[in-house]
């Protein structure tokens, strides 16, 4: 069933709730809504055990948006489903919802705990670097060239992969909320460019946190998230043997419910 919340700058964000327990808040990464991803499939798997929140980042699905982006309006947006959920919540992040997860704990939102899976962060020169310019080129692309842009020149796959993924069903999908990738191009900041991560953005982190990587995963992703447990205060870190970023839901939802218990 859907609901809906206000977000301080008055855009309607959009969330599904369902299971018993502690709250969770579950925070999408790129290209993913509520109905499309990896969400409704972990939510049903944690909601034995936690009360979860599943919503729609602005832009997406049955959510709001503002003429203008701004970080900060993202924050403002899972501040407001975590008030939504009784003041404080755990919060699982995956990708660019984990940069968004990283930053909202830095920024004081009540948040208890919270799992982050693989920001795709970029410290070293081991792969091709992502063009400085891609904030300003994605806004600049129509839906479906935004989506190839930042599947070639963002994630790094070749080019023949994303064109047979453009025979399948979930392309349609993706290009409808294609107009969002500026946003996650912009909360991944400047940690995307091969330098070293600057450790003071997260100085303020109180909550535990795991951060995590699959096993599988390019090897500059596995560097970046072990560069990353070292940045945040206290942060374990742990891996999933035969993971990579398309995580399936049942090999990540033990490793949340694990820490967040």
């Amino acid at each position: 069933m859907t609901a809906t919340v206000i977000s301080k700058d008055g855009t309607t964000i959009a969330y599904d709730r369902r299971g018993s327990g502690p709250a969770l808040v579950l925070v999408d990464g790129a290209l993913c809504s509520r109905a499309q991803g990896p969400m409704p499939e972990l939510a049903e798997l944690l909601a034995s055990e936690f009360t979860v929140y599943n919503y729609d980042r602005r832009g997406r699905g049955d959510s709001g948006d503002a003429a203008e982006y701004d970080v900060r309006r993202e924050i403002e947006d899972l501040a407001a489903v975590i008030e939504v959920a009784g003041g404080s919540a755990t919060v699982y992040g995956t990708s660019s919802g984990a940069a968004l997860t990283l930053r909202a704990a830095a920024a004081g939102l009540s948040i208890t705990r919270f799992v982050a899976f693989e920001p795709p962060y970029v410290v070293d020169d081991s792969r091709k670097q992502i063009p400085a310019t891609w904030v300003s080129d994605l806004r600049a692309l129509g839906p479906s060239d935004a989506v190839k842009y930042f599947m070639t020149k963002g994630i790094g796959l070749p080019g023949f992969v994303v064109a047979m993924m453009k025979l399948m069903p979930a392309w349609k999908g993706m290009k409808a909320v294609a107009h969002t990738l500026p946003y996650d191009a912009e909360l991944l900041g400047d940690n995307c460019f091969g330098r070293p991560l600057d450790a003071g953005q997260w100085a303020t982190i109180e909550a535990p946190a795991l951060v995590v990587n699959g096993g599988r995963s390019p090897g500059w992703m596995r560097t970046s998230v072990k560069a990353l447990a070292s940045a945040v205060p206290g942060a374990k870190h742990t891996e999933v043997p035969g993971q990579n970023h398309v995580i399936k839901a049942s090999a990540i939802a033990p490793v949340i419910a694990g820490f967040l218990r």
